[in-house]
């Protein structure tokens, strides 16, 4: 799918957290050696790729959306970032009852973004405001 180029960076940052989200499920804990690995590492990669990922969205495309009156979307994005920003400390605990879910609402969480969000965003946001985002993401790095 062609994206607009305000949102390209954060499309492909989304494949990282798909591929990490069937790890999750995949994840087998009947060897807790290797569960505890795979949760240090989900935990470093949310902290060190998603969240900066997260935070791209909810200081420039989740305002311009709000302002365009996406109150439901923009409300289900950031519940679901909150969610698994728990699930990511639940991780780190060594929660393995959460590993699963964890990939669980990833997935669906990208899935969402891909179909739902960013189709919206393109197709309701004004080139202006779409280059502001694009423009957010170049000045911070996100």
């Amino acid at each position: 799918m062609k994206r607009s180029a305000a949102l390209v960076r954060l499309s492909r940052e989304h494949h990282l957290a798909l591929v990490l989200a069937k790890r999750a499920q995949r994840m087998s804990l009947e060897n807790m050696e290797a569960a505890s690995r795979f949760m240090t590492q989900a935990f470093d990669t949310f902290t060190r790729e998603l969240e900066p990922h997260f935070r791209a969205e909810e200081t420039a495309l989740l305002p311009a959306l709000n302002c365009a009156g996406e109150l439901d979307l923009v409300t289900r994005t950031l519940n679901e970032h909150e969610e698994l920003r728990r699930l990511a400390k639940r991780l780190q605990a060594r929660d393995a009852t959460s590993v699963r879910r964890f990939g669980e609402l990833l997935e669906a969480h990208v899935r969402f973004e891909e179909r739902e969000l960013f189709a919206l965003a393109e197709s309701l946001l004004t080139p202006e405001a779409l280059a502001l985002i694009e423009t957010h993401e170049q000045t911070t790095g996100a």
